[in-house]
């Protein structure tokens, strides 16, 4: 008997890796330009070398580095002080397309998916044919390979393994060396520097070098010399949950009621809650719960008044830090910062904002008269450089009218600054460069951009009447001499007297406005002395 035509049909079907596929769709791993393919290479081994760090308690130091080799051809070296990678593990973590230490836990983490680095390695690979290079040292121990994928079945290749006898025990860390072609470097706003810069604010515990094309070195300083405290595994919250959640965590339970399931199982829960659940038998096996019963479950969920989320998953940058970072690297006339309390967005994941909006200084950046250039948004102290008009950020901000708060961005010095922190940040795609439009964290966003925005508007309305009132107190002054002598050839009185006391009389109406500017003389005068100092120290050590 003669084949049918499904035969036919599906004798070509057959099975391929994650790396086959992404072999052939680099662009949903962030590689689809030649600009945005170099940041998002930066952006990968940067962000691996930064949780590293902060899961051994290390202040980072990471060393990025660009070197030219033809139009489209760039090699890439990043180096960091971390805990550097256990040869067991360095092929899994650098050549393992969705492996990792990451996905399954639910704490805050930057990199999420398991595919950053390896990506790199795949990148690299289909570009230019080359594998990556590695010097890993743990501290007791060091040695370099190269490393390369076999995507049919995503599995690392690992070369010229070599131990390294004379390696500094006292150090530690890991340095990668990647070639990459149909790639490109440029300035502005969507740079490797610009993303750095904005890595920098949103994490004033690091100290950041890197070294351009053209050589030059720019540096980065650390602000602070805390390292952020480690987030804390948690339950989800039972909020935000779909019936299909509820479902596959009951698959997975070893509990023996559907009470104990959901204590056992999710934050918040407790027996005096449970109490408020009447339509579904809580003595049944959750495994055996029903597609009705989970509906019924979620809709008794939504009707109970729940504490706050549990955020020790979450660490956001803080309040305090943030305005030190901004200080540091915009340095602005005035700032105002907002951290929102946590929220619980679909799937029982809970998630923080932070806001702030910088006034003057550095504040802004030249962006064609779009409000996108003048936001800074971050996901898990992370920038986010590419995609902004799909971003929840842009979207919460674009809703907004500024004007309203006597702010206009396309006129003023103004940055505005945005962190999402979550366990797992709902990114539009693979690339992670935009936040997906979910109506809860927009609405926080929104929340928390008004709130500082208000700040903002009091701060300049507050200028415009102090200079107001300066403008009077000048004019009311300049016809001062003029009122004296007038008074004195009225009255009789000498006219030095009668214009010492008017001038009293205006000063006192107006010190606030006369300490407002000594307060402003005295610190203009201490920044030309400090410079002055600087200076001289510069010209000593020159001439030594």
């Amino acid at each position: 008997m003669s084949d049918s035509k499904a035969d036919e049909i599906f004798r070509e079907f057959k099975q391929h890796s994650i790396s086959e596929f992404f072999k052939k769709n680099k662009q949903m791993l962030g590689y689809s330009g030649v600009t945005r393919s170099l940041v998002t290479v930066v952006h990968e081994y940067v962000t691996n070398s930064l949780d590293a760090c902060e899961e051994a308690g290390i202040l980072p130091n990471i060393t990025v580095k660009i070197e030219k080799q033809e139009d489209t051809k760039f090699k890439v070296i990043v180096q960091d002080n971390g805990p550097g990678i256990p040869k067991a593990y360095v092929g899994k973590a650098l050549a393992v397309i969705l492996a990792g230490t990451k996905f399954h836990r639910f704490v805050q983490q930057r990199g999420q998916q398991g595919i950053g680095a390896a990506g790199c390695t795949l990148f690299s690979q289909v570009t230019t044919g080359k594998p990556i290079f590695v010097i890993s040292n743990i501290g007791k121990s060091a040695y370099s390979c190269n490393i390369s994928i076999d995507t049919k079945d995503n599995k690392p290749l690992i070369t010229n393994l070599e131990d390294i006898k004379d390696f500094n025990s006292q150090s530690h860390g890991l340095r990668i060396e990647a070639n990459f072609a149909e790639v490109k470097y440029i300035g502005g706003e969507h740079s490797i520097y610009e993303y750095l810069r904005r890595t920098a604010l949103s994490n004033p515990h690091l100290e950041i070098k890197f070294i351009d094309p053209e050589n030059k070195e720019f540096v980065f300083l650390r602000a602070i010399n805390n390292i952020p405290e480690k987030p804390k595994i948690v339950k989800p919250h039972p909020l935000g949950l779909s019936v299909n959640d509820l479902l596959e965590y009951a698959a997975y339970s070893k509990a023996n009621k559907v009470s104990a399931f959901l204590v056992e199982t999710f934050s918040r829960v407790t027996r005096d809650k449970l109490k408020e659940i009447n339509d579904v038998d809580l003595d049944k096996d959750p495994r055996k719960l029903t597609w009705d019963e989970a509906e019924r479950l979620i809709a008794d969920f939504k009707k109970i008044k729940w504490m706050l989320p549990d955020t020790s998953a979450i660490i956001p940058i803080g309040e305090n830090q943030i305005k030190i970072a901004i200080e540091n690297i915009i340095n602005p006339e005035y700032m105002n910062v907002i951290e929102r309390k946590p929220v619980v967005f679909k799937g029982g994941i809970p998630f923080i904002v932070e806001a702030a909006i910088a006034f003057g200084g550095n504040s802004g950046i030249q962006h064609d008269n779009e409000l996108n250039g003048n936001i800074l948004r971050f996901a898990n102290r992370v920038p986010l450089l590419f995609d902004s008009g799909s971003c929840a950020i842009t979207v919460a901000a674009k809703t907004i009218d500024w004007k309203r708060y006597s702010l206009d961005m396309d006129t003023q010095p103004i940055s505005v600054f945005v962190n999402v922190s979550s366990v797992h940040i709902p990114y539009e795609g693979v690339g992670k460069e935009s936040i997906a439009k979910h109506d809860e964290i927009i609405e926080e966003i929104r929340l928390a951009l008004m709130e500082a925005a208000r700040g903002i508007q009091r701060y300049i309305k507050g200028k415009q009447q102090i200079n107001y009132e300066a403008n009077k107190y000048k004019t009311i002054m300049r016809y001062s001499k003029q009122l004296a002598g007038d008074l004195s050839s009225i009255t009789g009185k000498d006219f030095d007297k009668i214009s010492v006391d008017i001038t009293k009389l205006i000063e006192k109406h107006y010190k606030n406005i006369l300490k407002k500017d000594k307060e402003e003389e005295n610190e203009e005068s201490a920044h030309i002395d400090n410079k002055k100092e600087i200076d001289e120290s510069d010209a000593e050590s020159n001439y030594e």
